[in-house]
């Protein structure tokens, strides 16, 4: 058995490498998602170690020690963060020439060639869905030997071995909440919507559902929505309410849990005879879920303790939402979003700017719809054509990128990638502020989130902090401008 370190490497101040949405960047207030790829086959490794530093503000002199007794260190790696992450390699390497480096994650599960090219010090990229493929090395089995990686030969060539084929049964997968216990501290993650601390885990994984845009469909997971069976959850929830008792709220990160309506309405049920939605039980949970989940469904997950629903809303327009094959009308938005909050659940609404088919008159519309539907809070993303998504493909076939090959500046902050002939990617960045300002300085949001902070000591302390850095967020996008 390899000695293996399991590591999100050092990045920019403030940076969610970990997220296993959409994005890695650094947002409009500080959060951290937990690193659950990670997590996963470091709780199949025997011995393992999991490092999360962006989370726990760790540099490079705070871990460089742990490589000195490793046989094995796995590095996931994203898009925005690559070039810091072949830099930690480097370091790596330097410090111990005879450690087996590879990196995991969608990037280099689209572009291995090119991300093995790119860094000497990279021995092996993970394609596919990656947990037994670590296990396999873990155990010793010659890289020759082992599904779904592109490795680097003696003599320096890239070799690409056959395709892995994915897990069909979710349950063979142990708990992850274990190795949150064992090697991070949970007061370290956190978001704006979410009680704090919070716990995510994912239940399954894939999603029906093709928005051109998705990151994580697209390249690991697939359009397959495999998920664990209702008592295999449940063992972990029972986990967590055990063993981690600071816990107020945990989250399952499936794609669109909510999009399974037998699944999800089962789970509540089961929720709710630990005790969950009943008075007096202080743990709560949230999941992602479609714009379209029927109103008994989102009743079932309310009386199963359900709090908090993140949507991707994404655009006010329908025209865009067909660009994006999001399988969505706004006219069922909508109702969803009045059934959601009829039964006192709380959502925390997406939006992207800049997708195809964007104008002004479009923009206006999508600040508009989200002022219109209300959500607790919003995040507003400009759209990011990640490699291996039909949406950089795009890109690419219709030269909307705005020149440059860089997601995120140099401190970590969101760039306007694509432009078009009718509105330019300057005018595109610009809006995402106007879209926070025209959101949360209105008096109807204002008066909401004073009475919030002024019943409840805890929150006030809370939104205080997120408003230092919200608007240090909104200062950082003047000076990339």
């Amino acid at each position: 058995m390899l000695r293996t370190l399991f590591l999100q490497a050092p990045s920019f101040d403030g940076y969610d490498g970990g997220a296993g949405a959409r994005y890695q960047m650094k947002r409009e207030v500080k959060s951290f998602w937990y690193p659950t790829w990670l997590a996963q086959p470091a709780a199949m490794v025997e011995g393992s170690k999991l490092i999360d530093a962006p989370a726990h503000d760790l540099s490079w002199d705070d871990i460089a020690h742990e490589f000195d007794e490793r046989d094995l260190v796995i590095l996931h790696t994203s898009t925005p963060s690559f070039n810091q992450d072949i830099r930690t390699a480097a370091l790596i390497k330097e410090r111990n020439p005879n450690i087996l480096i590879g990196f995991v994650g969608a990037k280099v599960a689209v572009e291995p060639d090119k991300s093995l090219a790119a860094s000497e010090h990279i021995d092996f990229v993970a394609r596919e869905e990656y947990d037994f493929t670590i296990v396999d090395i873990a155990n010793g089995m010659p890289l020759a030997e082992v599904d779904g990686i592109t490795w680097r030969a003696p003599g320096g060539e890239f070799i690409r071995n056959k395709d892995r084929a994915q897990i069909e049964d979710m349950d063979v997968l142990p708990m992850v909440s274990p190795i949150y216990k064992r090697d991070l501290d949970t007061s370290k993650y956190y978001g704006g919507y979410q009680r704090h601390p919070y716990i995510s885990f994912y239940t399954g994984r894939g999603c029906k559902s093709r928005c051109t845009f998705c990151l994580w469909p697209q390249t690991i997971s697939g359009h397959r929505y495999r998920h664990r069976s209702v008592p295999k959850v449940i063992e972990e929830v029972k986990y967590i309410l055990r063993e981690m008792p600071e816990v107020k709220e945990i989250f399952f990160d499936d794609d669109t849990l909510a999009d399974a309506h037998d699944f999800v309405v089962e789970l509540s049920g089961e929720l709710a005879k630990l005790g969950f939605g009943k008075k007096g039980f202080d743990v709560t949970w949230g999941c992602n879920a479609k714009a379209n989940v029927p109103q008994p469904v989102l009743k079932a997950m309310k009386e199963g303790g359900c709090r908090v629903l993140l949507v991707g809303y994404e655009s006010g327009n329908q025209k865009i939402l067909h660009n994006i094959k999001k399988g969505l009308r706004t006219d069922v938005a909508r109702q969803f979003t009045k059934d959601a909050h009829a039964l006192g659940l709380t959502i925390h609404g997406t939006f992207i700017l800049g997708l195809p088919g964007e104008t002004l008159e479009t923009i206006e519309e999508t600040i508009r719809y989200a002022i219109e539907l209300n959500p607790y809070t919003i995040q507003v993303s400009l759209a990011a054509p990640y490699p291996g998504t039909f949406l950089y493909n795009q890109a690419v076939e219709n030269g909307w990128f705005d020149g440059g090959d860089h997601l995120l500046t140099d401190g970590g902050n969101q760039i306007a990638q694509l432009s078009y002939p009718h509105l330019s990617s300057a005018v595109i960045f610009d809006k995402v502020e106007e879209f926070y300002k025209r959101f949360y300085f209105r008096p109807r949001k204002i008066g909401a989130i004073m009475g919030e902070m002024l019943t409840d000591w805890s929150m006030m302390k809370r939104r205080l902090r997120e408003g230092v850095e919200f608007f240090d967020f909104l200062r950082r996008r003047k000076e990339a401008a």
